[in-house]
């Protein structure tokens, strides 16, 4: 079955149907990663995107649920060069088309994936619809793509009441703020021996401090991190607390904004698993994974508050902030990597020495 992929600048892709029979609007970004297409699908911070993956073969080796990121898929659609009907994995459970169906998420397969990544890199990200219709009118749906917003996401993919995390730990006790959070980020804590408790993203500071963790985490996340008004307010309240706290994308954003810093969207992000950033501190290099559309405006940090931690060796962009006379530290890309490499996961051991300090 045909498949059709308009972008808001009226650019028009053909290709063939993928997954359920679905027509969605959705901001369309692209994911540079060459595996780890299950773990990207199952990443809450993709919630209100559909993502093109630049690889052109995905699918190969299947879907193993012990692999996902969380419960289900969160991206509107996914777009591929080829999907692999047929996959060659021993651990493999199901086919992607199985599991795209099964979780109600359309697809479009057989376009120039190069070509679309070109238009997003020169253009920037920007809005698009995956649909089966044939008889499609630009003119009528130009202007609902240029109308679409992913809103406040984060509502969304949150847990909806506390919990313990089911592998924890019994040494040090960590409260996860889950503003979207990937499992592994959980389970890179749990692995050094801590007590993980994951609260929803709206979760006051009161309650969280009257559980009296031994360290605070917050997540990575979707969307704008502006729209997080609410849960901006509570973080401010967590820095002013002196609990040691560590960040990760979303909570990055979050925790400098909550500081008097401010955001803004970039041209296209960064997603993908080869991202090198270089920390400040020692001079290192490190590859790093990285999913986001949003950045630390620089030029708006007060050096009394934080100073940059870590830099993107490619454009320059801030990858991570230190927080002046805090035990607060906060990194833009994934030291939990899952897909990517797991370079920087020496992070979470830097964060269990600021727990045992205190």
């Amino acid at each position: 079955m045909k498949s059709f992929l308009i972008l808001e600048d009226g650019t028009v892709f053909t290709g063939t149907h993928i997954g359920v029979q679905k027509e969605v609007i959705s901001e369309i970004v692209f994911n540079t990663s060459m595996a780890g297409y299950l773990e990207v699908l199952t990443d809450p911070s993709y919630a209100g995107q559909a993502v093109c993956m630049t690889y052109p073969l995905i699918g190969n080796y299947g879907i193993c649920r012990d692999d996902m990121e969380s419960k289900k898929p969160w991206p509107d659609g996914l777009i591929v060069r080829e999907l692999s009907r047929i996959p060659s994995n021993f651990r493999s459970e199901m086919t992607i088309q199985q599991f795209l169906e099964d979780n109600g998420v359309p697809g479009i397969a057989g376009i120039d994936t190069r070509a679309l990544t070109r238009i997003l890199r020169e253009k920037g990200t920007m809005n698009g619809m995956i649909t089966t219709n044939q008889t499609y009118h630009p003119d009528e749906i130009i202007p609902k793509l240029k109308a679409y917003t992913t809103g406040k996401v984060v509502e969304r993919v949150t847990c909806k009441e506390k919990y313990k995390f089911p592998l924890t730990g019994a040494g040090l006790k960590v409260a996860l703020l889950d503003f979207g959070a990937k499992d592994n980020i959980a389970r890179s804590l749990a692995a050094r021996g801590c007590d993980v408790t994951v609260y929803p993203a709206n979760t006051t500071a009161a309650e969280i401090l009257a559980d009296a963790p031994d360290g605070i985490m917050l997540s990575n996340g979707p969307g704008d991190p502006k729209e997080c008004t609410t849960i901006i307010e509570e973080i401010r309240k967590l820095y002013e607390s002196d609990t040691p706290i560590f960040a990760i994308c979303l909570g990055h954003q979050l925790m400098a904004l909550a500081t008097g810093a401010d955001t803004f969207k970039m041209k296209y992000g960064h997603r993908g698993g080869n991202h090198p950033v270089k920390d400040l501190s020692t001079g290192r290099v490190y590859i790093s994974s990285q999913n986001h559309g949003y950045v630390v405006n620089m030029d708006k940090l007060d050096p009394k508050v934080a100073v940059p931690a870590f830099v993107n060796v490619n454009d320059g962009t801030n990858e991570g902030l230190a927080y002046t006379g805090k035990n607060i530290f906060t990194v833009q890309f994934h030291p939990e990597a899952c897909p990517g490499p797991q370079d920087s996961s020496y992070l979470f051991d830097r964060f269990i020495a600021m727990m045992q300090r205190t």
